[in-house]
């Protein structure tokens, strides 16, 4: 008689040594990889407690580090794992942050709620990114914010990760952000230039960003606030057969973005997947994400 408690049992252990193995193979032979859960930094945080995933090339622990924010619904042990190994192999460690990404910005900042408040989607995203409890239509709590989860990660690190050299990303107790290269897709590509907007960083790259409006048929007035980080370190995407593609190219046009810094993305997507993601993990894009990336030394 089959024990079924030893066949799940296996099964989720060859399970996780084929995670395991495709997180190493598909990395470049110097590459560590880490999977931390966000709890383990900061005991407060309890919701959207899914491992950070973390890798870079023990042989360069000097370059600089690329923070990957997911789009909503988005798992950080899920990838783009593509993209990730491009990015060690262009010079970057790599941390792709777990962190409260529901619910979208686009259910909450719409009707009554813009009516009321034409910077509701500034609202949420300081919310989310920076812990402002200003913002009352989201309940993610001040440790939760996306400034936090890192800081805490990046103080992880250093502690338990003598090797990693993480010390670099941090200073006086916050992210030395002109160290820190920012992406993300879809929500995350939003996030990342929000941040930007008010930090000096290395450089941000915005997947199909978003399409936060202030108003019926109009894009939200953050957009075309001025940023810290010069525009020439702006980079934008999109698939040309992504429905909300016009409005993404408005908001990297109200941002300024230049134009050659625009990739509009145009390979087929493959039956059952969206044009919206297509672009962070269709590995034909390796070209376009290495001049995205830029040299990460």
């Amino acid at each position: 008689m089959i024990n079924i408690r030893v066949v799940v049992s296996v099964l989720s252990f060859l399970y996780v040594v084929c995670i395991k193995a495709q997180d190493v193979t598909m990395f470049p032979e110097s590459t560590k990889v880490l999977k931390i859960e966000p709890s383990k930094t900061d005991s407060r945080i309890t919701t959207a407690n899914t491992p950070h995933f973390i890798a870079y090339n023990t042989n360069n622990t000097k370059g600089k580090l690329l923070l990957f924010i997911p789009g909503t619904n988005g798992i950080a042990l899920k990838g783009p794992m593509h993209l990730f190994s491009t990015a060690v192999e262009q010079g970057y460690s790599v941390i792709n942050l777990s962190y409260i990404n529901t619910p979208a910005i686009a259910r909450i900042c719409k009707g009554d709620n813009l009516i009321k408040n034409a910077d509701c989607a500034e609202d949420f995203r300081n919310r989310r990114v920076y812990g402002d409890t200003k913002f009352t239509l989201i309940e993610d709590m001040p440790y939760d914010a996306i400034v936090n989860r890192l800081t805490k990660l990046l103080v992880y690190l250093i502690e338990n990760d003598k090797p990693g050299n993480w010390e670099r990303y941090l200073e006086n107790g916050e992210p030395n952000w002109n160290e820190i290269a920012l992406a993300g897709q879809s929500q995350g590509g939003g996030m990342s230039a929000f941040i930007a907007k008010t930090h000096l960083v290395h450089r941000v790259i915005d997947f199909s960003g978003g399409w936060d409006y202030s108003a019926k048929n109009k894009i939200a007035n953050w957009y075309f606030k001025n940023s810290k980080t010069p525009l020439e370190r702006y980079y934008g995407t999109y698939h040309v057969k992504e429905p909300t593609a016009n409005v993404i190219i408005e908001t990297y046009k109200a941002m300024e973005i230049p134009d050659s810094h625009v990739h509009a993305f145009d390979l087929e997507v493959p039956q059952g997947k969206r044009a919206h993601s297509n672009g962070v993990r269709n590995l034909g894009y390796k070209e376009q994400w290495i001049t995205l990336l830029g040299d990460g030394n």
